[in-house]
């Protein structure tokens, strides 16, 4: 057997720690930076520690970019052909599609792996796991700016969401949706029903409406120019947010981040957050957050 050291030592590469079978490792997947499929891979080898904990037990949405950014996209709900057999997977009759859907589960590093050599740039996932498909542990603030808004705009109005759940004595945690929003999320006591969180962030939006003029809360107005609209109605059964820590298909290879409430200071951009400066981040803001479980509504 070789050493260690020495002539005899055998080089380890990737496909000695992973049952993946890899393919077209050198395909650049985003032009303007150069970054290859070998590249994103690594990058979900290195975040694996952080992102296998929020994705565990959850059925995920691939949005797949086999030629990169600048290619043909797709969303694909169902485990694709060929699957193998360490990819744990999810059966859900969908009643809007009449059908069963086959998710796929990303319960393990090799599944995270077999993912992004699928060239599932990004991974999103569902506010409901297996276990409560129908009764979420997530609720959902998506709020993002129309232009000439900006993401300071976007970062004040989080701000003041934030506030609002204080007052009600819940606590919420934010990331940044990896394009150009941001997402408040609030991790849930078991029990409720998706109407039920539809309901009540939809009030939190028509009560920050009421003082603060930018904001919008109802879906008619959410393009108005210069307005920002606290989007409630991804608070139902099968709708999907960005998993923390998926990258995005940007130019920029943009990542959709965990952040500390306090980072989120005047001149902070959604750009500063990408395949190249997240890896440097040590701390993981969510950690906990499913020991955190909020009640809401009472």
């Amino acid at each position: 057997m070789a050493g260690s050291n020495g002539k005899g030592a055998k080089q380890i590469s990737m496909s000695d720690l992973t049952r993946v079978r890899f393919t077209n490792l050198d395909k650049i997947m985003y032009p303007p930076l150069r970054i290859t499929k070998k590249d994103v891979i690594t990058y979900y080898i290195r975040m694996a520690p952080f992102m296998l904990p929020l994705l565990s037990n959850r059925p995920v949405t691939m949005h797949r970019f086999p030629d990169g950014i600048n290619g043909e996209n797709f969303y694909e709900k169902d485990a694709p052909q060929g699957t193998p057999d360490y990819v744990t997977q999810f059966t859900y009759y969908s009643e809007s599609a009449d059908r069963e859907v086959h998710f796929v589960v990303c319960n393990n590093l090799d599944t995270l792996i077999w993912l992004a050599n699928l060239a599932s740039l990004e991974i999103h996932i569902t506010l409901g796991t297996i276990r409560s498909y129908d009764s979420p542990d997530f609720l959902l603030f998506d709020i993002d700016p129309e232009p000439p808004l900006s993401f300071d705009n976007v970062i004040e109005v989080s701000r003041i969401i934030r506030e609002h759940l204080e007052n009600s004595g819940i606590q919420s945690y934010v990331k940044t949706s990896g394009k150009k929003g941001l997402h408040i999320v609030v991790p849930l006591k078991p029990g409720y029903r998706f109407g039920e969180i539809r309901d009540f962030s939809h009030g939190i939006g028509k009560n920050v409406a009421k003082d603060t003029p930018l904001v919008v809360s109802e879906f008619p107005h959410s393009r108005d120019p210069g307005t920002i609209f606290i989007d409630f109605l991804q608070n139902a059964e099968g709708k999907t947010m960005a998993a923390p820590y998926s990258l995005r298909g940007t130019p920029g290879a943009t990542v959709s981040t965990p952040l500390l409430w306090d980072e989120l200071k005047s001149g902070v951009r959604a750009e500063d957050f990408n395949i190249k400066t997240v890896i440097l981040r040590k701390e993981e803001p969510w950690r906990g957050i499913f020991d955190n479980r909020q009640t809401i509504g009472k």
